[in-house]
């Protein structure tokens, strides 16, 4: 389904240079707008499908003048066949209840946030992330959004341990991950790559088409896992395309002066 949106109705910006999060030694720039309240899920849908991704009420999109190495990644879920070692993941986590919530924040999840970030990404942008923070990233939305609550049965939590959270947009054309993190210690259940296999399943159930899942990034390692889903669509200038197995061995993206 394709939205169309007048064009005074939404102005885009462009932020200033910055040091990029994933690649060393190079600046990143946002172009951005901020979602109209009366129209935000449409205008959402129509900007997701040209590249953007929404935090909050501002949906953005990468616009660096020397690098081109941040691609829209989604998956084609009619195509999608789960792999032996993807059937592995789903079943080790089989005894998780998986249930959807409003997006409203809570303290619990927030406290498995701060593991989250304190243990994976101590160094980025987020790690400072307070209270407030927190509750603006999930409650300051206009568009259809959701939580997805993982839990793991508990002897003490009646409702079972949370061990992981999904912040999820539901698009006229599929789901888009928004956020996620989970308890770190917990490696063996692999719960971020189990997470967007779970929401695969989701969208199959719901016949919806496509998960997203944000910006994979040539030559970050960071991002590399995203590379593993197959098949993959990614977005080109001339369209959305089937991630080509040259570009899963992608070395960094060319730097142009």
């Amino acid at each position: 389904m394709t939205h169309h949106f007048a064009p005074r109705q939404i102005r885009f910006f462009l932020t200033a240079p910055s040091p990029c999060p994933y690649l060393p030694g190079r600046n990143e720039r946002k172009v951005f707008a901020h979602l109209p309240v009366a129209d935000g899920a449409n205008v959402n849908d129509t900007l997701t499908q040209v590249g953007f991704r929404r935090s909050q009420n501002i949906a953005y999109r990468p616009s660096c003048e020397a690098c081109d190495a941040c691609w829209s990644a989604r998956i084609p879920v009619p195509d999608y066949v789960f792999s032996r070692s993807e059937r592995r993941s789903l079943e080790r986590n089989s005894d998780l209840t998986r249930q959807i919530v409003p997006a409203q924040a809570s303290m619990e999840q927030f406290d498995l946030l701060s593991r989250y970030l304190n243990a994976r990404h101590a160094e980025g942008g987020m790690a400072e992330m307070a209270w407030p923070d927190y509750v603006a990233m999930i409650e300051d939305t206009a568009v259809k959004t959701q939580l997805v609550e993982y839990r793991a049965p508990s002897d003490t939590n009646p409702k079972g341990d949370l061990v992981a959270c999904a912040l999820v947009d539901v698009l006229a054309d599929g789901l888009s991950l928004v956020y996620s993190f989970f308890d770190p210690d917990q490696p063996k259940r692999s719960l971020g790559s189990f997470m967007i296999l779970d929401h695969v399943a989701q969208a199959k159930t719901d016949e919806l088409p496509k998960v997203y899942l944000g910006y994979w990034v040539k030559g970050s390692d960071k991002m590399a896992y995203k590379a593993r889903f197959n098949p993959l669509e990614i977005l080109r200038p001339g369209g959305w395309v089937l991630m080509s197995a040259r570009d899963r061995a992608a070395e960094p993206a060319a730097q142009t002066a």
